[in-house]
């Protein structure tokens, strides 16, 4: 089984995923440290060396090697990952696959991402908290229609991580 975990960026999908895989006794992946180990360079690097085309490719390739490898793991993707290519019909199309939506309001994803935002490429321009929550916005916006095909959709706005994990722990038994 691969449980996969799906949202936006800040919504605790590596958080989660890595007290998840433990619980589990499976092996914890995050598709972004993969895909910067895989080419020896950050994500930020990526981006700004090669571009975001250039990135989405990679993204594609890398996870399918994921998909096709045999191993019970949990994954953690990257918050624009199910939004392009044929991501998310790998995902759906795949037998071994539980998709997981962590569902996170904006004005939460914002105060958790306002002080990372050096780190993230997609949102390290933005200078102000209210800048921000109008970009999550018009982000989510546009990837909803993804998110929402996800098999499980959790609400985890007024969850704890010990109750985030087992409500998903619920829905795999």
């Amino acid at each position: 089984m691969i449980v996969v975990l799906m949202g936006y960026m800040g919504s605790g999908k590596s958080t989660i995923g890595k007290d998840l895989a433990k619980v589990l006794d499976y092996r914890f992946l995050d598709l972004d440290e993969y895909i910067s180990e895989k080419e020896n360079a950050t994500i930020k690097d990526i981006f700004d060396s090669s571009g975001e085309i250039y990135f989405r490719k990679k993204e594609n390739h890398y996870l399918n090697e994921i998909l096709n490898s045999q191993e019970n793991k949990v994954l953690a993707l990257g918050g624009g990952t199910p939004c392009y290519g044929r991501n998310l019909k790998l995902l759906l199309d795949n037998s071994q696959v539980k998709l997981f939506y962590l569902k996170l309001s904006i004005p939460l994803l914002a105060k958790r991402l306002y002080n990372e935002r050096e780190k993230r490429p997609l949102i390290n321009h933005i200078s102000s908290e209210s800048e921000l929550v109008e970009f999550i916005g018009k982000h989510l916006f546009e990837r909803t229609y993804y998110y929402n095909q996800a098999q499980y959709t959790i609400d985890i706005d007024n969850k704890s991580k010990k109750e985030t994990l087992e409500t998903i722990l619920m829905q795999l038994i």
